[in-house]
């Protein structure tokens, strides 16, 4: 069994999009529109096959987004080795991205770092 997808809810779909093409060379697949609820999404993929779906919607509703909420709290990528996790790491603060840890060596043993990416999201980079 595996996870087919992961879905997240975003403000700006485009922006989102645009995020996850630049800094993780996702494929983004064709924009999917329901023209009745304005629903819109695209499914995003990654080089080994797994799949994010963006999604947005006019009757969204925002909660206050604290860092250890209930629900999903990153989404991790790993990128093979340390030098990749601090080169993209720099890359996401140069452009403005808040880094809230690393990167480090947790106490698991992992090598990461957490980024506070668009719309407060928490990405992990990791080996």
């Amino acid at each position: 069994m595996k996870i087919e997808h992961l879905a997240m809810y975003v403000r700006d779909l485009d922006g989102a999009k645009v995020f996850f093409e630049k800094y993780f060379n996702a494929k983004v697949g064709e924009l999917y529109h329901n023209k009745t609820s304005d629903f819109r999404s695209y499914f995003l993929s990654f080089d080994d096959d797994t799949r994010l779906e963006i999604m947005t919607s006019p009757d969204m509703m925002d909660h206050k987004r604290d860092q250890k909420r209930t629900g999903l709290a990153h989404l991790a990528f790993s990128l093979g080795s340390k030098d990749k996790v601090n080169e993209l790491t720099e890359k996401l603060e140069n452009d403005g991205y808040k880094v809230i840890s690393g990167p480090r060596i947790t106490g698991d043993g992992y090598y990461e770092s957490a980024i506070l990416a668009f719309e407060e999201n928490i990405i992990e980079l990791t080996i």
